[in-house]
């Protein structure tokens, strides 16, 4: 019997430190380089954006690809192509440790525009409060001291 998933992640991961280091000018290229690993994988991925201190990702996992190992593989293969294309050039690499969130297909498009409006968002709420609320409304227990 084949095996059948419907699992919509909303991945979230900030810049080593949180600093602003990626340019807008420049994000493009890194998205298409993250929407090569994921395709790569066989994963189907909705949107990539973000603003210059972390970044989100929609996407739909292969059954056969460990998310631990997924993430593993974008950030070190990430930064390693960042350096190398000199896109940033104070890009220090990706924070440890990353957000995950599961969410019904039907809020696959809610999701969409949500990743697309990050500019707008975070000209009224820095990523911080934004990545505490999606905690909070996943339930995660937050441990406060990586907030300081």
């Amino acid at each position: 019997m084949p095996t059948y998933t419907q699992i919509l992640y909303h991945l979230v991961f900030s810049t080593k430190g949180r600093e602003k280091t990626l340019t807008k000018d420049k994000r493009e290229d890194l998205y298409k380089y993250i929407f090569g690993i994921l395709k790569r994988k066989q994963c189907n991925l909705y949107r990539v954006g973000g603003t210059e201190d972390h970044i989100h990702i929609i996407t739909q996992v292969h059954a056969r690809v460990a998310l631990a190992e997924l993430v593993k593989e974008i950030k070190v293969a990430s930064t390693l192509f960042a350096k190398e294309k000199k896109l940033f050039p104070h890009f220090k690499g990706w924070q440890s440790g990353y957000g995950a969130f599961t969410y019904n297909i039907d809020q696959k498009d809610n999701l969409i525009d949500y990743v697309i409006d990050q500019e707008e968002i975070h000209s009224k709420k820095p990523f911080e409060e934004e990545y505490l609320d999606l905690l909070k409304e996943h339930s995660v227990d937050v441990d406060m001291r990586y907030f300081k």
